[in-house]
């Protein structure tokens, strides 16, 4: 029979000692780990869809207002509205902007968004705006996450069916689960060498369908905007397949992608001398197709167009133009909008100066105008949760009812 082992002095202080190792190396990881700063508190109560009105109402007021300086238009999903400012996302009630659920970082916030049903946070780190939260709209919950290598700051473009994250030297695009189908620009430290087209380009603008991703850049050495057109996703994220590349001539600093249908991008090329104020349109091998003339030339905004009954609706930076869903044509134009609008009882909300104006957007008939008291603002950008409609005027978001 062996004799039973006995533990010696030794043994008992090289355990200790392995004990109070991995105590420490627990605590220096929960110190330094984004989890020790990050406070999530998540709604487990009824969230209703807000029904919507069938008529417009005659007169709106103001409800209530947060601060949301992370945004740059209402984050409106079912029954929520998020406000982003400084390191938190909240979800509110429409109704009384009442907080549902947070969510907390003790990082600063670069963007958030609605997509696919969810909210994005974009939250800054050392390596750019690369840490990526996606937020159950309803709940709060955490239901996806990434960090990369991205620029500071970001514009996010919601194409429907993927988010883009565009800086001034790298593209990305995350699919629903957030998952990186391309990146297109910079690279810090690529794994296979050379798999960029082009290096130290500035990329201006970009949007994308299901078939092809559009940029806008600018080159060295090179006298005026490429436009390249890539696939959305490619076999191996970090090899863009490139379409077309070519620099367009007309394409001066203000020049920028609106949309991308199909295999179809329309680009806005400003007045130049010899042409006016126009929309080219480009196939998917890079080729003008058409051109459609503007009333008058694009003021200072970068947002593509988006889907609104039936039209893709642009705001230009000065007014809002209609645009054929087939063909890219303009259907109407109302001068002098502050941003995009969105639906209301059949109607297109437009913001102007001093209130809200109903157009038929299929026609571009103007309907009533529901007086709003604003103040002083630059841009108003509008989204609708039922019988609510909520601006975004500058840093804050603003409930009418």
């Amino acid at each position: 029979m062996l004799a039973p082992e006995r533990r010696t002095r030794t043994d008992l202080l090289v355990a200790a000692a392995l004990v109070v190792t991995v105590l420490v190396a627990a605590s220096v990881v929960w110190l330094t780990s984004d989890a020790r700063g990050t406070t999530s508190t998540t709604w487990d109560g009824p969230v209703p869809t807000p029904a919507a009105p069938q008529a417009l109402p005659r007169t709106l007021a103001e409800a209530w207002r947060a601060a949301s300086a992370a945004t740059t238009a209402p984050v409106v999903s079912g029954g929520t509205i998020a406000t982003a400012d400084g390191g938190a996302v909240i979800g509110r009630d429409p109704l009384s902007g009442e907080e549902r659920w947070r969510y907390e970082r003790d990082r600063a916030l670069c963007a958030a968004t609605e997509a696919w049903g969810d909210v994005v946070s974009v939250y800054r780190d050392r390596r750019g705006c690369g840490q990526v939260t996606a937020l159950d709209a309803a709940t709060g919950a955490r239901v996806a996450q990434r960090t990369g290598d991205t620029d500071d700051p970001v514009h996010l473009v919601d194409t429907g069916s993927h988010l883009i994250a565009l800086g001034s030297t790298r593209l990305e695009m995350w699919r629903s689960d957030l998952v990186r189908t391309i990146e297109y620009g910079r690279v810090d430290a690529p794994v296979n060498p050379k798999v960029q087209p082009r290096s130290g380009c500035e990329l201006r603008s970009a949007d994308s369908g299901a078939e092809v991703l559009a940029v806008l850049e600018r080159c060295a050495n090179e006298p005026s905007g490429r436009l390249t057109l890539l696939e959305p996703s490619p076999e191996d994220s970090s090899k863009p397949e490139q379409f077309a590349s070519s620099v367009l001539p007309e394409a001066g600093a203000d020049a920028r992608i609106v949309a991308v249908v199909g295999d179809r991008t329309a680009v806005y090329l400003p007045p130049d001398g010899i042409a006016g104020a126009r929309i080219e349109v480009f196939d998917g091998d890079g080729t003008r197709v058409d051109t459609h003339a503007l009333p008058r030339p694009a003021g200072a905004s970068w947002d593509p167009a988006i889907e609104r009954g039936g039209v893709l609706v642009w705001w230009t930076g000065r007014d809002t133009v209609a645009l054929s869903t087939s063909d890219f044509a303009p259907q109407w134009t109302v001068e002098g909008t502050l941003g995009n609008g969105d639906i209301l009882a059949g109607s297109l909300l437009l913001p102007v100066d001093g209130a809200l104006m109903a157009v038929d957007s299929r026609t571009g008939r103007r309907g009533p105008r529901i007086d709003v008291e604003r103040g002083a603002v630059e841009s108003v950008n509008v989204a609708v949760a039922g019988e609510v409609v909520v601006e975004q005027r500058g840093d804050e978001v603003v409930a009418l009812r």
